[in-house]
């Protein structure tokens, strides 16, 4: 496992060394999950725009490291405690949207979010007893909106005027 961790340090670091950014990289291997953390210049550039670009960074890393191990393991990037500050921003903007809709009676489209950015909205009103939510088909790949909906009181109808 110990090289998993140095062989993912050493793509990444040739990585940031191609793109002209200055980073320290620091990893863990905590279970089956490999962390890392770059923290450095250029963030922006390697975070990208909704975070699109960190993404594709791990996907590209995760990808090269299992295919050079056998088994395989779940690879978390986080530049700069980016990924933190992103989910408590998306958690509080389902919480706003949440209670817009739990005083209107109307359901609220947002996004177009990814996955991740999904699941950190569902997350976040999942235990409200006031509203819910939905991922809606359309979008391109895994970018989808959300639908956040008034729940239905007892005996009572939905309220969800569009």
């Amino acid at each position: 496992m110990e090289a998993w961790v140095e062989d993912a340090k050493q793509l990444i670091k040739g990585l940031l060394e191609r793109m002209r950014a200055e980073a320290e990289v620091k990893t863990v291997l905590h279970d089956r999950d490999l962390l890392v953390d770059i923290q450095g210049d250029r963030e922006g550039l390697l975070i990208g725009k909704g975070g699109r670009t960190l993404d594709a960074l791990q996907t590209l890393i995760s990808r090269m490291i299992n295919k050079q191990h056998d088994g395989s393991v779940r690879v978390v990037i986080d530049i700069d405690g980016y990924k933190k500050r992103r989910s408590e921003s998306l958690t509080r903007m389902a919480m706003r949207s949440g209670e817009i809709v739990r005083a209107t009676g109307k359901a609220v489209v947002v996004g177009p979010f990814t996955a991740q950015d999904r699941r950190v909205i569902h997350l976040a009103l999942q235990e409200s007893p006031h509203v819910t939510t939905e991922s809606m088909g359309e979008g391109e790949g895994n970018i989808k909106k959300i639908r956040i909906i008034p729940k239905k009181k007892e005996g009572g109808e939905v309220r969800s005027f569009e």
